[in-house]
């Protein structure tokens, strides 16, 4: 069973890196628009019996992006290939994951079952804004995480200083106490209270950050009113700088505005989602790449090998190696 490559219109960035990693052209197919802005998708190859990966971020603009997978996942699955799996680095619709009141929707979990009834046979993901979206899916999948990517940019870039990982909520301790015990540093979180959805009431720096770095970790920055807020916090309370490390860089306007006028010495974002250009041109906002950690991913899936061996940093490590010199000779030093 051959194994062929799909993208879609959303991240085709991504997708080319990650056909190179691969050593696999992408499959021709034709993503378009009718005048009715209606999506319409031809496949140019022949993929009966294929193992096919399909590429498609559900970012923004959210709808039109998730119907190109649709509508893909559809034309696949009438080519009779024999598997698909819809790779989604960026899950739009991931913060409706439960009612948030009466009579109100759990899209997340509708998200999940179109793209099972599309045709998907299996997911990957990366960093879900919450790991029961897994159950959601009656399908296999995987969801992977950027935090061993996040750990060898750490260690390249700030060696052994002193460092505080900060979650920014109290949902996020779990995802930042497991990066701070991968690379041995302090812990802190943000307390936030709100006196209604959408207005932060006050906030409240829960450990040590005075003559520290601190670095914030999360999954999702939108318009980044919280992350500027927190780092203005952690300033006021001795940080001597303060970092963000995000795995998706949502971004929505006044957004990157707001991170170059505040205290944040810098953004790390992945690229789940296409980079426009106001984001390359940005000086405090900078790429981590994605595409070796999922082309691995799709390899191993290909291959019938474990995708849960790329949770761990070690095992990454040789992937990442041409991004981080620095701190891979430091590691072969100290072994």
């Amino acid at each position: 069973m051959a194994t062929k490559i799909l993208s879609c219109n959303s991240n085709r960035p991504l997708a080319d890196a990650i056909s190179k990693y691969m050593e696999l052209p992408l499959t021709k197919a034709d993503v378009k628009r009718f005048s009715d802005m209606e999506v319409f998708v031809e496949i140019q190859e022949n993929v009966r019996g294929e193992d096919v990966f399909l590429i498609q971020s559900t970012s923004s603009p959210t709808n039109d992006n998730l119907m190109e997978l649709l509508v893909a996942l559809d034309a696949l699955k009438r080519g009779s290939a024999n598997r698909i799996t819809a790779v989604i680095p960026y899950y739009g619709y991931a913060r409706q994951d439960r009612k948030s009141g009466p009579r109100t929707p759990i899209s997340a979990k509708l998200v999940a079952n179109l793209i099972t009834v599309a045709g998907a046979h299996r997911v990957v993901t990366v960093d879900l804004h919450a790991g029961q979206i897994q159950g959601f899916f009656d399908i296999p999948t995987d969801n992977l995480f950027a935090a061993p990517v996040f750990q060898s940019d750490i260690k390249e870039k700030y060696g052994d200083k002193s460092l505080v990982i900060v979650s920014p909520d109290v949902g996020g301790v779990a995802r930042a106490r497991g990066l701070a015990k991968t690379i041995n540093a302090d812990l802190a979180i943000v307390d936030k209270r709100r006196n209604q959805p959408g207005e932060i009431a006050s906030m409240t720096v829960i450990g040590e950050v005075k003559n520290k770095i601190c670095i914030i970790v999360d999954d999702i920055c939108d318009t980044a009113g919280t992350l500027v807020k927190a780092s203005d916090l952690l300033i006021n309370e001795g940080a001597i700088e303060v970092h963000a490390y995000i795995s998706h860089g949502v971004l929505s306007d006044p957004a990157i505005d707001r991170i170059e006028k505040s205290s944040l010495s810098s953004l790390v974002v992945t690229d789940s989602i296409s980079i426009i250009p106001k984001i390359k041109n940005s000086k405090k906002i900078r790429i981590v790449p994605t595409a070796p950690l999922f082309a691995q991913a799709l390899l191993n899936i290909a291959n019938g090998n474990s995708v849960s061996s790329l949770f761990d940093s070690e095992r990454l490590r040789p992937i990442y190696k041409p991004y981080y010199p620095k701190y891979h000779i430091e590691k072969k030093r100290k072994a």
